[in-house]
């Protein structure tokens, strides 16, 4: 995978490197060829353009070539003289011409000056006039004249084999850059895609590489979600074990209630048994099968919260009312009635709540109440506006405990009662929830709990 990444990087560079070079050779061809690349202009001020165009300052009187004022002052401008030729190559006129000047020239001399001489740095032209012709030349000229011999065909190869060379060596060059730049940019991408291997196998260690560079923050992100991930990963590991633990728990709890009217539907076969005692046995198994319905409403309950399947008929009551009437019913049970349950209220308030589902969660906080601790507890239930606070002077719950008293499935260390879906919680808190509300629980060991129930007013 490493080289995998390097080397799609290298073929990167390299590409890039190609295209630049054919892209500036076709750019050099393209302004060699065209005219109109610039060196227009500067033929146009050379000297050769000057005696190419010099003949429009000349004319004919009586067969004598003549220059005219227009012209002397354009060879005086450009510190240039002139030399007329007849066919012969005799001068028959001159302008501005030194002393030393030859009088006349061979056809052998006039190429000679024309191409190569240069020793006194003097540049000489050759243009043509009507059956004569002209020398130009411009002493101490800041032009020059190269003469080159060409032979296209060996141009052409000294070119291919030059561009060629000048190919190889760049693609050489920057294959060598390129791998470098490649190795160390495709370094901590590789890292990267076996960080996210790692993750993708749970395995959350966190890393810190070496000369991570621009991708620091990446990996600093990385650490972070795999922080985050063996966080998620460790609670659900323990809700899976709760989970089963519940599950045990909840088939025992069936258990139970099934043997018993199992036992006791064979009781009733027995034609021994009176009347009385059928109705006791009866009276069990109604018992059962309604403990046994209860836990099925718990499980059906719970899923419905947990999947927003939850429509509430709520109606405006008055909290104080309502929740007394929920102690009275709660010391008006048989099982309760000689506990201590106490009830007081300031300023209550007047809420939107369906009545039969809060009144479920704030019976399932009192049940606790007073199951889960001794028959000595003292349980108060106090109504101050819209909060409702259940407090008790109980055992209170072990700091262990607390983060998942609300957690679906949970019993905690301390529940001697093993009756129960273990959902009583989680349904009460979700159902104040849905209403808007929010639950806060203190406790300390040996100290009591404190359930406040907080009802806001709807928006």
């Amino acid at each position: 995978m490493k080289w995998k990444l390097t080397g799609r990087y290298l073929v990167s560079i390299l590409l890039i490197v190609a295209t630049v070079i054919i892209l500036n050779v076709t750019i050099l061809v393209v302004l060699l060829v065209n005219e109109r690349t610039g060196l227009d202009d500067v033929e146009s001020n050379s000297g050769e353009t000057f005696t190419r165009t010099f003949n429009q300052y000349m004319t004919l009187e009586d067969g004598e070539p003549v220059v005219s004022e227009a012209g002397l002052e354009a060879l005086e401008r450009n510190n240039a003289w002139l030399q007329v030729l007849d066919e012969s190559g005799n001068v028959v006129t001159e302008a501005r011409a030194p002393e030393t000047a030859p009088d006349a020239y061979t056809p052998l001399e006039l190429i000679h000056i024309y191409k190569y001489k240069d020793d006194d740095l003097t540049l000489y032209f050759v243009g043509g006039f009507e059956s004569y012709s002209y020398l130009v030349a411009f002493p101490e000229a800041t032009e020059g004249r190269l003469v080159t011999m060409i032979d296209p065909e060996s141009l052409i190869a000294y070119l291919s084999r030059a561009g060629l060379i000048l190919l190889i060596v760049d693609l050489i060059v920057a294959a060598l850059i390129g791998l470098a730049f490649s190795s160390r940019l495709t370094r901590p991408v590789y890292r990267l895609t076996e960080r996210i291997a790692q993750l993708k196998a749970r395995d959350f260690s966190t890393v810190d590489p070496k000369r991570p560079g621009i991708y620091r923050p990446v990996f600093a992100n990385l650490n972070d979600v795999s922080q985050t991930l063996k966080t998620y990963e460790r609670e659900r590991e323990q809700l899976d074990v709760r989970r089963k633990e519940w599950m045990s728990n909840v088939s025992h709890d069936l258990k139970t209630p099934l043997a018993s009217i199992q036992g006791y539907a064979e009781l009733l076969d027995d034609t021994d048994v009176d009347e009385t005692e059928r109705r006791q046995y009866a009276a069990v198994i109604e018992r059962q099968a309604r403990y046994m319905k209860e836990l099925l409403d718990d499980f059906n309950l719970t899923m419905r919260l947990q999947h927003g399947d939850f429509p509430l008929e709520k109606v405006e009551t008055r909290l104080e009312p309502f929740v007394r009437e929920l102690v009275i019913d709660v010391l008006n049970d048989p099982r309760f009635s000689h506990r201590t349950l106490e009830f007081s209220s300031v300023d209550a308030a007047t809420r939107q709540i369906d009545e039969h589902f809060m009144k479920r969660a704030l019976l399932n906080f009192i049940y606790n109440a007073l199951v889960h601790n001794d028959d000595s507890v003292r349980v108060s239930v106090h109504v101050d506006g819209e909060t409702i606070t259940i407090a008790d002077d109980g055992r209170g719950i072990d700091a262990a405990d607390s983060p998942y008293i609300f957690e679906r499935y949970y019993r905690g260390t301390n529940t001697d009662d093993a009756l129960g879906s273990g959902l009583g919680m989680a349904i009460s808190r979700d159902i104040i929830e849905a209403h808007g509300g929010t639950v806060a629980v203190t406790s300390e060991t040996g100290a009591g709990t404190s359930i406040q129930i907080t009802l806001p007013q709807a928006p």
